[in-house]
């Protein structure tokens, strides 16, 4: 299949400008790493829909939907028309706010898992208050987790999220390390790190620690890690131990709460005593949130003394967030979920349909509303398997690439993330532009 070639100078001369004084203002050129590319950012205009415009005119589908944030995609006029009629009233108060009541009473009915929810304003402070929170109940200081996954900026939980064959150790006996230059030592230590869907090498792991884990961290569909489900045995098996061992189960569903009206937790025959939320649960504002167990969210009550974790933030529960969040949570009832899902099924299939079609070294992974491009024959199981050598790296990049060039968005991992909007014409289109790329590599 042929297709225009784009003048790439001319076609993104905005952007290149305003990189340009970005680089003399921000760290780095931006206040977040996702949307850096080579050789600069692309910057938005307006966004509506599945559908996103950059500074310099261009269109395109947008299949990451600010990092799986935009469940309705972007502008939802609902939420939109209640924020709108929110912001007349005020948009922070030092009383506390009636629709942060209201939201978490919708939030605690989509699942028997959660007695009690708190408030916070991203995924990574949800995760952050949720580790604290393990520590304060059970008192002990060491975190399991699975290596590889990415479970946001905390230093704690940012361990082996980035490790590589040559720093990783063994496959049965994962090496904690470190993300960023100067991570302490003391943080390495009291993380354990297991490897995913291998229980028995887990639970072995975890015995060596047992009387110091506070918490096992799970995602249960992890992005990082290649955007497979965690086997189910390994899941209950990992519940198993940690209730024996006085421990608690933690589930990061900041991005899999979107797989089921309950979060992905739905799918396996074990709660999570903790949870942390956020991205969909935001309406498209920023928000996290931890819920849980009453007795174990009971650490951030003071019942009349000091609080076991105390906890405050001044835009914790601010009310346009709760606003928007209740309002786009509300539209996504069991029949979005399913609807979304199923188109999330029917992109999958298209993907693998086109590869074997086409016998290109490439597979597909996901789950619900979620798939993730890999340059690899076989699917990967593991972290190691789904991590990118240069060849695979340089293929990944020369496809996100050419799917931006047809007007195609995907995350820089090739995941894609869908929104209620969207429809068999934006999976269409990812069909032409994943075959005029596929075709050239």
């Amino acid at each position: 299949m042929t297709a225009p070639e784009p003048d790439i100078p001319a076609a993104y001369a905005k952007s290149a400008t305003f990189f340009g004084r970005a680089q003399k203002v921000l760290a780095g050129g931006a206040s977040r790493d996702t949307v850096l590319r080579t050789p600069h950012p692309i910057y938005a205009a307006e966004a509506r829909g599945s559908y996103i415009t950059d500074v310099d005119g261009r269109r395109y589908v947008d299949f990451v939907n600010n990092m799986a944030s935009l469940i309705h995609g972007h502008a939802y006029p609902p939420v939109v028309e209640a924020v709108m009629a929110q912001l007349q009233r005020g948009t922070a108060y030092t009383f506390a706010s009636t629709t942060e009541v209201i939201y978490a009473e919708h939030m605690v009915s989509r699942s028997r898992a959660f007695e009690r929810i708190r408030f916070v304003n991203s995924g990574t402070e949800a995760v952050m208050a949720m580790l604290k929170a393990a520590r304060a109940y059970t008192g002990r200081p060491k975190i399991a987790k699975v290596e590889g996954a990415y479970h946001g900026s905390y230093d704690y939980a940012e361990v082996s999220q980035n490790a590589n064959p040559g720093n990783w150790g063994r496959e049965d006996a994962p090496v904690s390390v470190r993300l960023s230059s100067g991570t302490p030592q003391s943080v390495l230590d009291d993380m354990v790190v297991i490897p995913i869907n291998q229980p028995d090498a887990a639970t072995r792991i975890l015995d060596m620690h047992r009387d110091s884990i506070a918490g096992i961290l799970i995602d249960p569909i992890p992005h990082r890690v290649g955007l497979f489900e965690a086997d189910s045995a390994f899941v209950e098996r990992l519940g198993a131990w940690a209730k024996t061992a006085g421990a608690l189960l933690l589930f990061d569903e900041v991005i899999t709460f979107r797989t089921e009206y309950g979060g992905a937790q739905q799918r396996f025959n074990v709660a999570p005593d903790l949870t942390a939320l956020g991205k969909i649960i935001g309406g498209g504002f920023p928000v996290g949130a931890i819920a849980g167990r009453a007795d174990v969210m009971s650490v951030f009550a003071a019942n009349g003394g000091p609080a076991r974790l105390p906890m405050s933030g001044t835009f914790n529960a601010n009310p346009i967030t709760m606003t928007a969040g209740r309002v786009a949570m509300e539209h996504f009832d069991a029949a979005a979920v399913r609807r979304l899902n199923a188109l999330g099924d029917a992109t999958r299939a298209m993907l693998r349909e086109l590869i074997t079609e086409l016998g290109a070294e490439a597979s597909v992974t996901g789950a619900g509303s979620m798939f993730r491009f890999h340059f690899s024959s076989q699917a990967p199981t593991s972290y190691r398997t789904a991590y990118l050598d240069k060849q695979k790296k340089a293929r990944l990049v020369r496809f996100l690439s050419d799917l931006l060039d047809q007007g195609v968005m995907l995350a820089d991992t090739g995941a894609g993330m869908l929104s209620t909007v969207m429809r068999e014409e934006e999976v269409d289109r990812l069909r032409r532009a994943a075959r005029y790329s596929l075709q050239k590599q």
